[in-house]
């Protein structure tokens, strides 16, 4: 059910938006608690019929608060359209350019850089923003602290530890992690018909020039049926878990208090 019987759309920007003050971000900041910011980077594209557009954002949002309750980051609202581009067969997807998503986690960077804030870790729930790594190379290049997280070997020990049974190749859209994240962090938002919505296509080799129309008339390609809110639970927790060694290395030593 929703927070005291809430619209969904309420429910949405409880989630996704921090409450923060500025005088709490100045209260944290000035015993440096802070030195690390978590942008989350989602999507507005095609979950199925069963999962929202939002989907994404949803999920990195959920990764990011998790991430937020374990170490001491500041938690950014989340960039919600970004590089969906295979998914413009579907109604209600939309995209931005590659060169628009990098300019716009550059400038936020930049931004944060100003006023204190050091490193940033960009959390990417779409696969398709494949410019992020790039944003990310970039700047360490230039000596600034950047990361985008999770890396596919997180995912996998997430995998592992929630007991998923989808293999990431197989699990890749709308499939049994999506699913069971928003089994847990969301439950009022995943409609009826994911148990019968399985559909898998591990050969997608030509994906970028065809698009995902080409592979799957539902738009689905996993195993849905699988995803339960205990396995988003603790994908969620290894997650936050495996965040700790990468704040180790992007906070300085103030940030580490």
């Amino acid at each position: 059910m929703s927070r005291s019987g809430a619209r969904p759309d309420f429910d949405v920007a409880y989630a996704i938006l921090p409450a923060d003050t500025t005088e709490d971000v100045r209260t944290r900041e000035a015993g440096a608690a802070a030195r690390v910011a978590v942008l989350p980077v989602g999507s507005l594209e095609q979950h199925g019929p069963f999962l929202p557009l939002a989907t994404d954002t949803l999920v990195a949002c959920a990764v990011a608060r998790e991430i937020a309750a374990v170490h001491p980051v500041r938690l950014l609202p989340p960039v919600t359209v970004s590089c969906s581009h295979e998914h413009a067969a579907w109604p209600g997807t939309v995209s931005i350019s590659a060169v628009t998503l990098h300019a716009v986690v550059s400038d936020i960077a930049s931004s944060l850089r100003r006023s204190g804030v050091d490193a940033l870790v960009v959390v990417n729930g779409h696969g398709g923003n494949y410019v992020l790594g790039n944003v990310v190379q970039e700047a360490s290049a230039r000596g600034e602290r950047m990361a985008l997280f999770p890396a596919a070997e997180d995912w996998e020990a997430a995998r592992e530890q929630a007991g998923v049974v989808t293999s990431l190749l197989t699990d890749m859209h709308a499939g049994e992690i999506e699913t069971s994240i928003l089994l847990h962090a969301h439950p009022e938002f995943v409609r009826p018909g994911y148990e019968t919505a399985d559909f898998t296509a591990d050969d997608r080799r030509r994906l970028l020039t065809v698009g995902m129309s080409a592979y799957t008339e539902s738009g689905v390609i996993g195993r849905p049926s699988l995803g339960s809110a205990e396995k988003g639970k603790k994908l969620l927790s290894s997650l936050a878990e495996s965040f700790g060694p990468l704040f180790d290395l992007l906070a300085p030593p103030a940030g580490r208090a």
